[in-house]
């Protein structure tokens, strides 16, 4: 019998009562797993009141405090992972090396947060002018939201909460109502390690939630991830109604082979980069740029690495990729292979013919695809496919493969393969995007720097966890004070100047 998820509000489960579900199905199987309620605008705005509510006293709660809920939290997360990647691959259809791998790199956002004593520090400076002291502070916005896509259900939602949280706020998360359970999973560790109740809201539903979130007064600033069109759509309607927003948007990373690098290991990293998560990552390579010879050099290697690709169940441990997301995606993904061929990109090997295993036919699989000699006026190039498809872009000019990459609408992440310091220097200084790999497939920052893109993959000022986020989840203060002296000037009513 298929199972209920309920919201998480004020530390309990609570049953949604809009009366409206979605149903979430084990990608691999297609069979429906288990309903997610979908908020009504009632049930949001509780949500909000409770996070509202519970701000003062978590406000008030030390830095080193939060911090040690955090470590708590860390060590949960750390005990339980083999658990929360089962739900990962259960939902969103991840192989499980990946699904954990993925909650690792959340679990190392949480780490950062455990410094928060250290990263809220102000600045001080003592006699600034005659008996004058000035220092800085941070101090939390309030009740702040994150909405989250369906790709990373807890690597993404960690990119925000812990941060968020750490510094003083309170937040309600909406994760995405494909794969959901695993955000009310979380919600349950942080209260084992300590959360007051309130401090974290996990609330599911659909536009009607989102909208919610954009309206309400009580929320003072909203993270996003997902589409550029969905971005841009939270970014205006959120500042329009006076909140700090940051929406990461969508991508087509771009991965650039001068004839000098090392085959053999571009091929590799690109395996990875463009097939990891069945390419549904906002910095998966979807386009690589050959120069020169490299692009005949590369296709020798990649046509039958990426023929012999295991594609299969996420709990299958030979399995080196899994399905997508929905049924309905993996028609759109196979639609993209369609306008590619009548396009006149050369099919070089066609996910389209993919056959699941016995037991797995209602799978949503589409297998590893490659195009060459793709131009840029072709949809595929152009437009984001979210799936396992890679094209190949040739040309003979690496100035000419610099612009492709900053001719792009999007500007997530890109990479160069070379063993020229000259061409890697000159394409990390020219390249206009957010984030650089220079032999390196997929560059994430860790924990520690900040991530984000240019262009339209990013709306908004601030990138996500590191510094900027805790720039994005604080506002700053400066104090100016003066203790009496004994010394009297009378009023002044001109600028303060120093003396």
């Amino acid at each position: 019998m298929t199972s209920t998820l309920t919201h998480f509000v004020d530390g309990k489960n609570v049953s949604g009562t809009s009366g409206r579900f979605s149903d979430v199905d084990n990608s691999a199987t297609g069979e429906v797993i288990t309903q997610v309620p979908l908020a009504s605008a009632d049930e949001m705005n509780a949500a909000i009141a409770s996070a509202k509510a519970a701000f003062p006293a978590w406000a008030a709660t030390s830095p080193l405090r939060r911090a040690r809920v955090m470590f708590n939290f860390k060590a949960l997360m750390e005990a339980n992972i083999d658990e929360l990647a089962d739900i990962v691959v259960a939902e969103h259809g991840k192989v499980h090396s990946d699904a954990k791998g993925s909650i690792s790199r959340g679990i190392e956002i949480v780490e950062f947060a455990c410094g928060i004593p250290h990263l809220l520090k102000g600045a001080f400076n003592d006699d600034v002018a005659a008996g004058i002291d000035m220092h800085s502070m941070r101090q939390p916005l309030g009740v702040v939201a994150g909405i989250t896509p369906f790709n990373f259900p807890a690597m993404v939602p960690m990119w925000m909460f812990p941060i968020a949280v750490a510094c003083g706020n309170t937040f309600i998360l909406k994760p995405s109502e494909k794969d959901p359970s695993l955000a009310n999973r979380m919600a349950e560790l942080l209260i084992e390690a300590g959360l007051p109740e309130g401090v974290l809201n996990v609330v599911h539903g659909d536009k009607i939630a989102v909208d919610t979130i954009l309206d309400n007064p009580d929320i003072a600033a909203i993270s996003f991830v997902g589409s550029t069109g969905i971005a841009e759509y939270i970014y205006a309607r959120g500042t329009a109604n006076g909140k700090r927003v940051q929406a990461l948007g969508g991508a087509k990373n771009h991965m650039v082979i001068m004839p000098d690098a090392d085959m053999d290991m571009a091929a590799d990293a690109l395996m990875g980069a463009a097939y990891g998560s069945a390419g549904e990552r906002c910095m998966a390579i979807s386009v690589a740029v050959a120069v020169g010879d490299a692009g005949d050099k590369l296709m020798e290697r990649m046509v039958p690495l990426a023929q012999a690709l295991k594609t299969g169940p996420g709990m299958d441990e030979t399995s080196e990729m899994g399905p997508v997301i929905t049924a309905e995606h993996a028609a759109k993904v196979k639609g993209y292979i369609d306008a590619g061929e009548k396009e006149g990109a050369d099919l070089l090997v066609d996910g389209r013919t993919y056959t699941a295993p016995q037991g797995y036919e209602g799978g949503h699989f589409v297998g590893a695809t490659i195009f060459d000699n793709v131009t840029t006026d072709m949809s595929i190039y152009k437009e984001e496919i979210f799936g396992p498809v890679l094209s190949v872009v040739r040309t003979d000019s690496f100035d000419t493969a610099i612009d492709m990459v900053n001719d792009h609408e999007y500007g997530n992440g890109t990479a160069i393969f070379t063993r020229d310091g000259d061409s890697a220097r000159t394409f990390a200084s020219k390249a206009q995007i957010g984030m650089v790999g220079i032999n390196v497939p997929i560059p994430v920052p860790l924990a520690f720097h900040s991530f984000g893109g240019w262009k339209r993959s990013l709306f908004g000022d601030l990138h996500m966890h590191g510094p900027e986020g805790v720039q994005f989840f604080t506002k700053l203060k400066t104090v100016t004070s003066r203790w009496p002296t004994g010394i009297r000037t009378g009023a002044e009513f001109s600028m303060p100047v120093l003396k």
